[in-house]
């Protein structure tokens, strides 16, 4: 069963110029520093209000700490023999393209069946690296390309390159309404005030910045390529439908099929059935953490996002007499 826990302290004057971490495992010596690590990178630790998410950020004394986490009854992660389709793979890194369905890691609600599941039964001795090697995550039904470690060094060496904006991920997506141009997003995001599930954008949450352009417009629908500069929680989902313009199908952020008039059978069975936000992560380009070489792969769209677009452009058709463009 899973725990919700609340701590909170201030730093002592005498931690000037500790590590957040060192710090945080000193006012709360009941928690492993190594946990207290995964709450700062999973965006659970607060200071003076704002969320930090770099273990290694200094201490100056006299900052109040905040800290709002679930803690697992049972922490050991199971091994368990799922399918992962595996894109590339050395001996330091792997990349997989996920499918839908599929959560990264464990968590409140899905205590197994993940991809660090998986990992470990695959990779017994990914066990010793920091959350069995992964570096960021996708969420449950976004579909697409994720590196994960398998050794410490390379997870340190992702973790900075992520942190220092060194790794570009790309993404498709079908958003509601009719875009004309691209642009950027950049808005602060942080946990929604009283939607424990959902995000927001908030003057008090971490910088996030998303960059859109278009890349086919439908009659009431917009084929998007999007590049992340950071990666928080759901940034993509939350950016979009903050410039009213909410992805396909996710039902946390008003992306709910909406019925368009003269639209085929066709067309409004498979809108009626699309139950997944229509994000697919297409391209991941980093340097190797080990040997420095820059690398990159693309993933196909998957046949759900393909099958949407197909009956968009011929709902377009139909219709492009009345198209603005």
């Amino acid at each position: 069963m899973a725990q919700q826990i609340r701590l909170n302290a201030i730093v002592a004057e005498s931690q000037l110029g500790q590590r957040l971490d060192q710090a945080l495992a000193e006012l709360f010596p009941d928690y492993s520093r190594s946990r207290i690590k995964e709450w700062i990178l999973d965006d659970k630790v607060q200071v003076n209000g704002k969320l930090i998410s770099k273990p290694k950020e200094k201490v100056l004394g006299g900052e109040e700490i905040s800290i709002d986490a679930i803690i697992e009854e049972d922490a050991r992660w199971e091994p368990q023999d799922i399918e992962l389709n595996i894109v590339y793979e050395d001996d330091d890194i792997l990349v997989i393209n996920k499918p839908r369905d599929l959560v990264v890691h464990p968590g409140a609600g899905n205590p197994d069946g993940t991809v660090l599941n998986a990992l470990l039964y695959r990779y017994p001795e990914i066990a010793d690296v920091p959350r069995a090697g992964i570096v960021h995550r996708l969420d449950k039904d976004t579909t697409g390309l994720m590196v994960v470690a398998k050794t410490v060094p390379a997870q340190t060496r992702l973790v900075e390159s992520l942190q220092l904006r060194e790794i570009t991920r790309e993404y498709e997506a079908v958003a509601l309404g009719c875009m004309t141009a691209g642009g950027t997003v950049e808005e602060p995001i942080s946990r929604h005030p009283t939607k424990r599930t959902h995000m927001a954008v908030h003057p008090m949450g971490k910088p996030a910045v998303t960059h859109y352009r278009v890349m086919e417009h439908f009659r009431a629908h917009t084929r998007l390529r999007l590049r992340l500069e950071t990666g928080r929680t759901h940034q993509i989902r939350v950016h979009m439908a903050h410039i009213k313009h909410p992805l396909v199908g996710d039902p946390l952020y008003g992306g709910r099929p909406r019925p368009l008039k003269g639209a085929s059978d066709e067309f409004r069975e498979v809108m009626r059935n699309f139950d997944r936000q229509a994000l697919h992560a297409t391209m991941l380009r980093l340097y190797h953490p080990i040997t420095g070489i820059e690398m990159e792969w693309h993933a196909p769209l998957p046949d759900d996002i393909v099958k949407l677009i197909e009956v968009m452009k011929a709902d377009a058709e139909t219709f492009k007499d009345e198209m603005d463009w």
